[in-house]
């Protein structure tokens, strides 16, 4: 399975990559999901920004879904998603996370998204295998799926 950048998402299908991260960033607050130490899921809220072409998320010092991504890295990252009527549509990303040490580079990203973290804490970075857009056609009377993987180009369904 191939895993990449978000800037290759974003390279690959330009269209595509805006309305999913439009999805990812219409609300602050995600939905994430990780392995624990038993192989069964844990759903946990997350911040999710897009910097430097790369799609991160940062997690409080040794809290059980950074302890979760730092033993399994696989992940799911579902957009902030609203009731009908008023529901467009969704983003999910799924893949793997790299865990950035780098505390001068972490310290530059926190800066550029205006937060200062209280403590020690974790920053991942996205390594992306799948996205998908889950939205409504035009004229509000289908939903469109888009599915984007890397190598296998952008699919679309409806239904």
């Amino acid at each position: 399975m191939s895993v990449v950048a978000w800037r290759d998402v974003v390279e690959s299908e330009p269209e595509f990559a805006d309305r999913a991260s439009g999805f990812l960033e219409a609300g602050v607050h995600k939905t994430i999901a990780t392995l624990r130490r038993d192989a069964s899921p844990r759903i946990s809220g997350t911040e999710a920004k897009f910097a430097n072409r790369e799609l991160w998320f940062g997690a409080m010092w040794r809290w059980r879904k950074a302890l979760d991504l730092r033993r399994d890295p696989r992940f799911a990252l579902h957009s902030a998603s609203i009731d009908p009527p008023a529901w467009e549509g969704d983003a999910k990303v799924s893949g793997y996370v790299e865990e950035i040490d780098d505390d001068e580079l972490k310290s530059r990203l926190v800066a550029g998204a205006g937060e200062t973290p209280s403590g020690p804490w974790h920053l991942f970075f996205a390594r992306i295998s799948e996205v998908v857009v889950v939205r409504l056609s035009d004229a509000r009377d289908r939903l469109v799926i888009e599915l984007w993987k890397d190598g296998e180009g952008l699919k679309r369904m409806q239904r």
